[in-house]
């Protein structure tokens, strides 16, 4: 427990974390990565070269300033980073070297205003926010391990099967090589990767949404090609993925893990994606259909056209065997075989007046995935629709960021 006097004063320095996080948590970075290259090994330099790393740690170090006599109010967002931690394989000794680079940005930073007695209470702080990720993750470790057919850290596994879902997505099929069992998730998990890529330094891990059941006896994830343009590269991992991983090949696979997972209650559903988002919400699909849906479940996607949607016929096959569900698809720019065809409700962009025609119950639960720009659009579309704040969950491909309500909203 932290005394009065240094709570205090943590709580003191909220403005200026407010002002300079950022800069901390790039300082932060910088200097750890320099100290300890090794740790390359672990986070996504994607996310790091984009700022999207150092955005989230400054939202969780502000949060964690705010709140330091009572952490209990962000257990939700400590909860979320604990799950990516086990899944990346964060371990209790990464700790202490984080808390020594943290400092040492702060101080860098902020300069002659970091006190000797504002150091010692962020030492102090730090302490005792590391003592609880580090007891919320030892539990998360332990449960995967003791799952049946679980473990707790990397595994073996063989690509079963490599199947082109669109001209953008590729779906690749994971069993274990040692013939084993896998432990069963909850739809809207992910799993990660580690990838050992030729010419590349260091490992790259990634974490992918699963997107077929929970009731098989495979592991499924469905990944984009990031093509690049001319401000940034291709993805490099998923280009490894789509060029290079082929059937037979081993790769390193962590137990599934996330919080962002379909509930079980007793209210109607909608499952809202955009572009490759649609992987958890499919899942999400795929489980009710196969355990029986007893609710409304509508599922509502939109995309470019059909040359990048992926899974059209899985959701049609779906929702025309059970009346309980219904799909509607969104396509930006269909295509003329799309209009042939006829395979997508809408032409252009979801808007609030259509969510209203398609979604009449206002109650339902809402799950969503996409790109940041489309979440942040349909967070407000739904506002705007009359659905209820408290029952919009969302989750973010990379680093947690907090949708934000629109002053019309």
């Amino acid at each position: 427990m932290l005394d009065t006097k240094t709570i205090e004063i943590i709580k003191s320095t909220v403005p200026v974390l407010e002002k300079h996080g950022e800069d901390i948590t790039k300082t932060f970075y910088k200097l750890m990565f320099t100290n300890h290259p090794e740790l390359l090994n672990i986070f996504n330099h994607a996310n790091q070269k984009q700022g999207r790393q150092q955005k989230a740690l400054a939202n969780s170090v502000y949060a964690a300033a705010k709140y330091i006599d009572n952490l209990e109010a962000i257990i939700p967002v400590v909860t979320q980073i604990a799950h990516k931690h086990r899944s990346l394989g964060i371990k209790p000794e990464h700790y202490p070297i984080v808390g020594e680079h943290l400092i040492l940005a702060i101080k860098e930073v902020l300069k002659e205003a970091a006190t000797e007695e504002i150091i010692d209470a962020w030492v102090k702080a730090y302490g005792v926010i590391a003592d609880a990720f580090i007891g919320l993750e030892k539990s998360l470790y332990e449960d995967a391990a003791h799952k049946p057919g679980g473990w707790d850290d990397f595994r073996t596994f063989t690509v079963a099967k490599k199947v082109k879902e669109s001209d953008v997505i590729t779906s690749f099929y994971f069993t274990p090589a040692d013939g084993g069992n896998i432990s069963g998730y909850f739809p809207g998990q992910y799993i990660s990767l580690k990838l050992t890529i030729p010419g590349e330094e260091y490992t790259h891990i990634r974490q992918y949404s699963l997107s077929d059941s929970p009731e098989k006896s495979y592991y499924r994830i469905s990944v984009k090609k990031e093509e690049g343009n001319s401000e940034k590269p291709d993805g490099k991992v998923s280009s490894y993925l789509h060029n290079e991983l082929n059937e037979g090949d081993c790769i390193e696979i962590s137990a599934p893990a996330g919080e962002f997972v379909l509930e079980n209650v007793d209210k109607p559903v909608v499952l809202l994606s955009g572009g490759v988002g649609i992987t958890p919400m499919h899942s999400m699909l795929r489980h009710l259909d196969a355990t029986g849906v007893n609710h409304e479940t509508i599922f509502v996607h939109a995309a470019l056209n059909g040359n990048v949607q992926a899974f059209t016929d899985e959701v049609h096959e779906i929702a025309k065997n059970n009346p309980l569900v219904k799909s509607y698809f969104c396509y930006e720019n269909p295509t003329d075989k799309d209009k042939t065809e006829k395979v997508y409700s809408k032409e252009g962009y979801i808007t609030s007046e259509w969510l209203k025609t398609i979604v009449p119950n206002k109650e339902s639960m809402v799950y969503m995935c996409g790109p940041v720009p489309f979440m942040q659009a349909m967070y407000e579309a739904l506002l705007d629709a009359g659905f209820k704040k408290e029952n919009i969950r969302y989750e973010f491909f990379g680093p947690s960021m907090q949708l934000k309500e629109t002053q019309s909203v």
